[in-house]
């Protein structure tokens, strides 16, 4: 495992909010699963053509305003998207959430549209 993280995937976290970066970049050093950032801010026009393409399900995602990333799985190099590999990357993320006090949120605990992926911080906490 890389334990940091590329360029393209620091580049894909400009505009992210810098509570959810120092979350990404904790969480990176204590995950079993590498991982890379496929996605952080997201345009208008790019959330409107997810919605479209039944890739999301609102105009109002938290990647609109910098407080949310997706993130692939990366075994032997390659991107994978097999459930437990995210499993085990969201627990790194609450591991390093919880040591930086940071209220987070992730997609695969939702009840519908599970999405795990996806990672963002807390709607409650971070406006």
């Amino acid at each position: 495992m890389s334990a940091r993280l590329s360029a393209r995937s620091r580049s894909r976290l400009n505009g992210v909010h810098p509570a959810l970066v120092a979350v990404v970049e904790a969480a990176l050093t204590r995950s079993s699963v590498d991982f890379m950032i496929t996605e952080g801010l997201r345009t208008p026009a790019r959330q409107a053509g997810l919605v479209k393409a039944g890739a999301s399900r609102t105009l109002k995602s938290r990647h609109l305003t910098g407080h949310a990333v997706d993130v692939a799985a990366l075994v032997d190099g390659q991107v994978r998207w097999d459930w437990p590999l995210y499993g085990r990357i969201a627990q790194a993320f609450k591991s390093a959430a919880l040591e930086l006090n940071t209220s987070i949120v992730w997609g695969g605990d939702w009840k519908s549209l599970r999405d795990g992926p996806h990672f963002e911080l807390d709607r409650r906490v971070y406006q």
